[in-house]
């Protein structure tokens, strides 16, 4: 046994033989206290016994049968592995059909010709003892018959049809079935009345073994296996039954008691079958223990009564049954202790905000102290949902916040004492990255930068290190840490990586991290080679140059033609970046050379180094011009044009044009010229705007090109000579028209019909009767149409039009011009609405007639409702007035009352848009009066110091109030306050003059839907109407002479509450000085 340790070492390095230390060893711990023991040890030696001799016959079968070959490995310790190989030590192939069982034999569904060998040999492995043994070689013989025979399944293991199976809870459950049969069968695996469990089942061995993890007493039951083939099928059930060895369900733990208290060990366990439970005292049975009188056994438990000292003791709980024991210690301490605090005093704890607060309270003592926590000198204890109080005494405060800060006292306490300590926690800002890093995807020799801004307690130092992928950046003046970023300068391809930026405190730790990408033009392709030379074709192949992290999309091919076009590189075509061949038409009499170019979306390479050139042979051309052309320039003439081969198209020397035409839908012969080095002619003479067939053809020394398709075109056009006939308008509304034309003759159009150009203005409104410019507006119809509609008319209003046809030469003749009138329609918002001469009980109103009336105004309709001091709407009152009027002087109105009025116009259509205002009548000539002398009293200097002695008093009576507070007085300030509160800023109730509730100006919003009008009261047309005014009484408010009061209202644009439920005037000063008189 070790010095000093409980390890016995057992050496056999030196000699002696294992077998002499089997056994079961058990250790023994044993002071004044008790005597504690460990689990039985049991030591076993391995064992690897070598394979009995025995002679093996060769193995006869025929095609189609089933054959079993037995491995009966000699039983070792730990039982060996096994495996299947041949004489070259290779694994033998195994499949649905060849596969070996749970027992090491090798089972064949079926045997085969190919199964025919000599050397199959079983391999048995001792990992223990490391060592490998060999069975004898088995030999199988395979013999054919004509024809194989198909059979249905029949199961080679397990035989007959059940069996059963125990395995122990927690054990891997393998349950196996091995078919024969022709064709081979298929292996299906159920459970009788229920599912397989999920997550814990697998099949292995070509489904043949069904494996389930970790078994528990649910997982019993039946388990059928179905083998099938096409001829049929068969099963077997396997009952499973789940035992298992004991496991705990209470463990018995230390206990801690104190003189005269009671106390219990509970041992408690559950297995299959049911565990018995006996105990022991200091490693003796308890019946042969010394006996105790405070003790007593009842089953799995051992009630103590009204301790002493002396019964102190270690107890041993043993469960067991036949599948195995369990052992557990459990040491009965008797002591009489007062309390101690072990956690260090004054001891600070530093959180992070919203992170749980573990402050310890670390104690000791006999009987067991109870643990209570305040916070504060005189703080009250804690309870509630806010803290987790834990049985080592530890205070959690699960989400920590601010006002979690302060000082914190546990007191612990017993029947022999009291002790206490406290510890300081301060709440710290948490650590955040603000601004992380960001995926960047750069070029090459380009700069990059990744941001990292932080935020953190301005408490905590915060250090910040930057890692490329998981490590430190490299040693390279390229990379400059900055106090917020890392900037990479000509960043190159080994650049690429994950940058992490972390950010560390003595409290918390925070990280951000970003992909650096470094993408580059691909580069170019190398290798080129030509091959599969042909007349018209020849193969290309390229070996690509390196992506550079960006993938390439697409090679493009260009050549050079050295006999025409020396030094000009053409496009040839473009095949897909996964491609690296292409076959490649070519024309003849051209001396090729190729290059290719490889393109990312970065950009594209350098080309690649030119291949060997390729000359092809000559041959007469192989297409024509295209776009071949024929269009009149003049009345007179036909311009034929082509766009010319280029040299490679030629095919060969000498390249001409034949150049043919003739009148279509004449009975002419072609009539033809050849031309060279131009790619125009231009036929005289010919008849203004007839049809002409067109063509053009290619020839060279050895011949003509294929014949040519022929090309419609046209001699010169000229301008039409017939206008439009029987133009009518139809009015569909006041904006609207409808204008129909009859279409001109084809003939006269002497041209391409291009379509109608209609032309229009307004004469004059009719409402008016005044001329002003004529602008014409046109409006175009293409092709054939023969009507059009013209939108954005003005209502009440006369116009003219005419049309014209168009041709591609121009315009021809207009039509006579027809004249038409638009209807009445709904006027617009009258130009304005002005409030003026407000007294106690009336309101003069003034109004602009509408911009655009159009038509004639019937009338003019006002409404108007008051609304009171909450903003709610009163009674509407409506009345008409005449158009021919333009001021109204509303009488018998409520003074001191603010109205909203609503105006617009009327034709015989109908109402036009509103427009609105608000204003209000002047008040009581006895308040405006007092209110004057009330401004008076406000500036007189007695006045001043009165105000700044009530605000000292107020001054002073809060300063006394928070001593009060702070002494742990009861003092309601808020009463006091109210109760002495200064009058200035309480304003005046109107009715009784008596204090009212002072309200901040946020109280005083105005209405949602009120007019905006600047101090003069005229209402804007564009402006909303829809709105209220805005307006002030002390600030704005002048007196005349006599006292009238003339208001001024602000033109202040503020959205008010559609409702009209809160006041709209502000605290005014008049008001507020009223309270003093």
């Amino acid at each position: 046994m070790k010095p000093n340790s409980g390890t016995l070492v057992i050496n056999i390095m030196n000699g002696g033989k294992a077998e002499a230390y089997e056994g079961v060893y058990q250790c023994t711990a044993r002071n004044e206290r008790g005597a504690a023991i460990s689990n039985n040890i049991v030591v076993r030696p391995s064992r690897s016994p070598l394979w009995t001799k025995e002679k093996l016959e060769p193995n006869h079968v025929r095609e189609g049968d089933s054959l079993v070959l037995h491995c009966r490995p000699p039983v070792g310790l730990p039982p060996p592995i096994i495996f299947w190989m041949d004489n070259a030590f290779q694994r033998l192939p195994q499949s649905e059909r060849v596969s070996q069982g749970l027992n090491g034999d090798l089972y064949f569904s079926n045997v085969q010709p190919e199964d025919t060998r000599e050397d199959y040999i079983c391999y048995a492995r001792f990992n223990h003892t490391q060592t490998i043994q060999q069975k004898q070689p088995i030999s199988v013989k395979v013999f054919s018959t004509k024809p194989v025979t198909e059979r249905q399944p029949v199961l080679l293991t397990p035989t007959g049809s059940t069996s059963t199976k125990v395995e122990l809870r927690g054990n891997v459950l393998l349950l196996e079935c091995i078919a024969a049969g022709l064709p081979t069968p298929v292996i299906r695996w159920i459970k009788e009345g229920g599912e397989l469990p999920a997550n814990r089942t697998f099949f292995e061995n070509f489904k043949k073994t069904l494996k389930i993890i970790d078994v528990s007493e649910a997982d019993s039951g039946n388990y059928k296996c179905i083998a099938r083939n096409a001829l049929g099928s068969v099963h077997h059930v396997i009952s499973v039954t789940v035992k298992a060895a004991p496991y705990w369900i209470t463990a018995p733990r230390n206990l801690v008691l104190s003189p005269g208290e009671d106390g219990t060990l509970i041992c408690r366990a559950n297995g299959n079958p049911k565990p018995s439970i006996s105990w022991l005292a200091n490693g003796v049975p308890i019946a042969i223990a010394p006996e105790d009188p405070s003790r007593k056994v009842d089953g799995d438990t051992i009630i103590f009564s009204h301790v002493q000292e002396r019964s102190s003791a270690v107890y041993q709980c043993n469960a067991s049954n036949e599948y195995g024991y369990l052992l557990a210690n459990a040491f009965v301490n008797v002591l009489a202790e007062p309390p101690r605090i072990l956690t260090p005093a004054n001891k600070l704890y530093q959180v992070i905000a919203d992170s749980p607060a573990l402050l310890d309270c670390a104690y000791f003592g006999s009987p067991k102290p109870e643990i209570e926590w305040f916070k504060g000198v005189k703080g009250s204890i804690l309870r509630g949902n806010e803290y987790v109080f834990h049985d080592n005494g530890t205070l959690e405060i699960p989400v920590a916040q601010k006002n979690n800060a302060g000082t914190y006292t546990c007191v612990a306490r017993n029947e022999l004492g009291k002790i206490q300590n406290e510890v300081q926690l301060e709440i710290k800002d948490p650590t955040m990255i603000i601004k992380q890093p960001e995926y960047k995807v750069i070029q090459r020799y380009g700069q990059v930068s990744f941001e990292c801004i932080i935020k953190h307690d301005s408490t905590l130092l915060p250090t910040v290190t930057w890692l490329k992928d998981n490590d430190e950046l490299p040693d390279d003046e390229r990379f400059l840490v900055g106090k917020d970023n890392l900037t990479i300068m000509n960043v190159t391809d080994k650049d690429d990586g994950t940058y992490t930026c972390i950010v560390n405190t003595t409290l918390d730790s925070v990280s951000a991290s970003a992909v650096l990408t470094v993408v580059a033009r691909p580069n170019p392709p190398f290798d080129l080679e030509l091959t599969g030379q042909l007349e018209r074709s020849i193969d290309l192949s390229w070996l690509p140059g390196d992506e550079n992290n960006s993938p390439v999309t697409s090679f493009v091919i260009e050549f050079e033609d050295a006999l025409h076009e020396p030094g000009v590189w053409r496009y040839q075509t473009e095949v897909p970046g996964s491609q690296t061949t292409a076959q490649l038409k070519l024309s003849p009499y051209v001396n090729y050379s190729f290059r290719v170019i490889a393109v990312n979306r970065i950009g594209r390479s350098q080309p690649s180094e030119p291949s060997e050139q390729y000359l092809t042979k000559s041959a007469s051309p192989d297409e024509n011009p295209a776009n071949v052309q024929g269009i009149g320039s003049e009345p007179d003439n036909l311009v034929i044009t082509w766009e010319p081969l280029k040299g490679f198209q030629s095919n060969g020397p000498g390249l001409q044009y034949k150049v043919s035409w003739r009148q279509k839908d004449v009975d002419d012969e072609w009539t033809s010229v050849i031309v060279a080095n131009v790619s125009k002619y231009i036929v005289s003479g010919t008849p203004t705007f007839v049809p002409y067939e067109v063509k053009v053809q290619a020839l060279n020394d050895l011949g003509y090109a294929p014949e040519p398709s022929e090309v419609i075109g046209h001699s010169g056009e000229d301008l039409p000579m017939v206008a439009p006939g029987n133009v009518q308008v139809h009015v569909i509304n006041s904006t609207l028209a409808k204008v129909h034309w009859d279409p001109v003759p084809l003939k006269s159009v002497r041209g391409h019909l291009q379509g109608y150009k209609v032309y229009y203005w307004k004469v004059q409104s009719l409402s008016r009767r005044s001329r002003r410019h004529v602008e014409k507006k046109i409006l175009t119809f293409r092709g054939n149409k023969t009507f059009g509609m013209l939108p954005g008319l003005e209502p009440y209003s006369s116009y003219k039009l005419n049309v014209r046809v168009v041709n591609g030469k121009g315009e021809g003749p207009a039509s006579p011009d027809k004249v038409f009138k638009t209807p009445e329609g709904v006027p617009s918002s009258p130009s304005f609405l002005k409030i003026t001469n407000p007294t106690l009980d009336s309101l003069t109103l003034e109004w602009g007639s509408p911009t655009h009336p159009n038509g004639v105004l019937t009338s003019y309709t006002l409404k108007f409702q008051p609304i009171n001091n909450t903003h709610e709407l009163g009674p509407l009152v409506e009345i008409r007035i005449p158009a021919n009027e333009s001021s109204l002087i509303l009488k018998n109105l409520n003074y001191s009352t603010r109205y909203k009025f609503y105006f617009n116009a009327q034709t015989s259509v109908g109402s036009g848009s509103q427009i609105t205002e608000e204003a209000v009548t002047i008040m009581d000539e006895g308040k405006i009066s007092m209110a004057s002398r009330q401004v008076d009293i406000a500036t007189q200097g007695w006045f001043i110091g009165l105000m700044c002695a009530v605000a000292l008093l107020i001054l002073i009576l809060l300063i006394v109030c928070f001593i009060r507070r702070n002494k742990g007085g009861k003092y309601p300030v808020k009463e006091k306050e109210d109760a002495h509160a200064d009058p200035e800023i309480q304003p005046m109730k109107e009715d009784d003059g008596t204090f009212g509730e002072y309200s901040d100006a946020e109280d005083h919003k105005p209405l949602k839907k009120g007019s905006r009008t600047p101090s003069d009261r005229t209402v804007k047309k564009e402006d909303s109407d829809d709105s209220l005014v805005d307006y002030g009484e002390g600030v704005n408010g002048q007196f005349n002479e006599d006292g009238s009061f003339i208001g001024q209202y602000s033109g202040k644009k503020e959205k008010e509450p559609a409702e009209g439920n809160e006041s709209s005037e502000a605290p005014s000063p008049v008001n507020a000085m009223n309270s003093f008189v």
